[in-house]
């Protein structure tokens, strides 16, 4: 074989064993995070914060779907304290990500005769709000940790 032979073969075993390695990582982050509880996080304050509490208490909106908001933000707060994002630029990027996911879930809301409206945005912004204080990224400015938001 000549050499652009061997380094062909070369680039494509890498090339898969990248993809293997990826498939691997996503779907262990995706089960680690899929077992996710408060009492997971380290933030004394955020380990005892009632997440989302004015949408816990209005019947409108569904307890399995705000459970489902609650473990976004629960989630949130963890990846925070493993990347620990040393600046706003890092930190936005994850609550970008984290208000992504809450977006995701407008149609089950939707489908359940609820929706994200002013009581749901209100709550969650001022949850977003708390987990940038508790980490202590005072300085962030709420509208732009959910800057994503489409509710």
């Amino acid at each position: 074989m000549n050499k652009l032979t061997l380094l062909t073969i070369a680039i494509i075993v890498l090339i898969a064993a990248f993809l293997i390695i990826r498939a691997n990582f996503s779907s262990n982050t995706q089960l680690e995070m899929a077992d996710v509880s408060k009492s997971m996080i380290n933030n004394e304050q955020m380990k005892s914060y009632s997440f989302l509490s004015g949408m816990r208490s209005d019947s409108y909106f569904p307890p399995f779907l705000v459970d489902k908001c609650e473990k976004i933000l629960v989630e949130l707060c963890i990846t925070i304290e493993h990347e620990q994002p040393q600046n706003l630029k890092q930190l936005y990027r994850l609550t970008h990500n984290a208000t992504n996911r809450i977006n995701s879930l407008e149609n089950e809301f939707y489908e359940n005769d609820s929706e994200i409206e002013t009581t749901a945005r209100e709550s969650i912004a001022m949850d977003f709000g708390a987990i940038s204080k508790a980490y202590s990224f005072d300085d962030a400015d709420i509208e732009t940790l959910i800057a994503t938001r489409s509710w």
